[in-house]
């Protein structure tokens, strides 16, 4: 069977990061995604394989060229969706922007992805994931106590904040379309996602059940039960014993005897204290073993070269390897509509002339564009 979002197809205005991100989602879970790249490529790239820029093709276009424009607003008469990750009012300065591509086509889902969002007088501004999820107390809340703030990597912003809740608008926006028959514009500012992930914490603010102290709340690793420690070995186990039954098998494995007790926040210090001692006195594989089969939610911390041999991400496929390449499978999973195999991305424009064919150029119309330096060559 096709892939669920077969039949839809996306102009992908090449970016980095969320951008790629999201337009992969979209070709993994079916979609015809063609990814418009600029000659020479993205200004950052990946040192081995862009696993991000998998299952579709390239074409090289020169937005900057004067003839670049009537080239994408022919993809959009063509197109479902056009997602663009530019800065507010580069695309409009390109003449390729929203307006224009909806005037061309009416049923387009025109996607912006962006850090701060299309208005706000910070939308023209610069920044990173670090910086839309400083602003708005995500990154504030991670870490350990009285040590500065963590950066969990670029997940928060970048891929959770950003990518996803640009492929939820995606949908939800064709989803309407089917019932209004017109498309429309999806803003997906990284700043809003990365708040709206935050929605469980602020219901414990407005409970006075959150401290802003990092480390000392719940699930910050502020409860002993809910952390991470060090094993003989060097490497780390997770503990999420939350719950009381959890609690009790996790306090039983590593022979705890008159421990304190969960709801005795006073001696937390020293359930802390008890639990990192009792973990050094093994490796963590061992501790895997000890822990496997019981219900008390400790599990190895493991590096990216170990992920793909743990038998239930084996068994479940969750790493695959894609022309030996070990990678993320798609996600999630259907009962019916299974996407088609993931393919690796080719060398970036190396699908120019065929591509745009099949999206309706002729071979007389790509001479020209190639001459007057429109499209540029594949193979970078």
């Amino acid at each position: 069977m096709p892939g669920p979002l077969q039949g839809v197809r996306v102009v992908e205005l090449a970016g980095i990061g969320p951008g790629p991100h999201a337009c992969m989602l979209l070709a993994d879970l079916g979609a015809d995604v063609l990814r418009v790249d600029r000659p020479g490529g993205p200004v950052i790239r990946p040192g081995g394989p862009d696993i991000l820029a998998r299952s579709r093709r390239s074409v090289v276009v020169d937005l900057k060229n004067p003839g670049a424009a009537e080239v994408i607003l022919r993809l959009v008469e063509a197109a479902d969706v056009l997602v663009e990750g530019n800065r507010p009012g580069v695309t409009e300065r390109l003449g390729v922007g929203p307006d224009t591509c909806l005037e061309r086509n009416p049923r387009l889902v025109y996607a912006r992805m962006t850090g701060w969002g299309q208005t706000g007088p910070w939308a023209s501004h610069v920044g990173h994931d670090i910086n839309y999820i400083g602003l708005v107390g995500a990154l504030a809340a991670v870490g350990e106590h009285g040590r500065k703030p963590v950066v969990p990597l670029n997940l928060v912003g970048d891929f959770g904040g950003g990518s996803l809740y640009c492929v939820v608008g995606i949908l939800a926006a064709l989803v309407e379309r089917s019932v209004s028959g017109h498309g429309q514009v999806v803003d997906a500012a990284m700043v809003d996602g990365a708040s709206s992930l935050m929605a469980m914490f602020w219901a414990l603010k407005a409970g006075s059940s959150w401290s802003e102290r990092r480390g000392s709340n719940l699930l910050d690793g502020g409860a002993p039960f809910y952390d991470t420690y060090e094993c003989a070995d060097g490497e780390y186990v997770a503990v999420g014993a939350l719950e009381p039954q959890f609690f009790a098998e996790l306090v039983d494995v590593l022979n705890l005897d008159h421990a304190p007790g969960q709801a005795d926040i006073a001696r937390w210090p020293e359930l802390r204290e008890r639990l990192r001692a009792a973990f050094l006195t093994r490796t963590r594989d061992e501790w895997a073993v000890l822990f496997e089969g019981r219900p008390a939610c400790v599990t190895p911390v493991l590096h990216l070269r170990e992920a793909a041999a743990h038998p239930h991400v084996a068994a479940r496929g969750t790493v695959v390897e894609v022309d030996g390449v070990a990678q993320p499978a798609p996600a999630p999973r259907f009962s019916r509509s299974t996407p088609d195999a993931t393919t690796a991305a080719g060398p970036i424009g190396a699908d120019t002339r065929e591509a745009l064919a099949d999206w309706g150029f002729s071979s007389a119309e790509l001479d020209r564009l190639t001459k007057d330096g429109v499209l540029g060559a594949g193979g970078a």
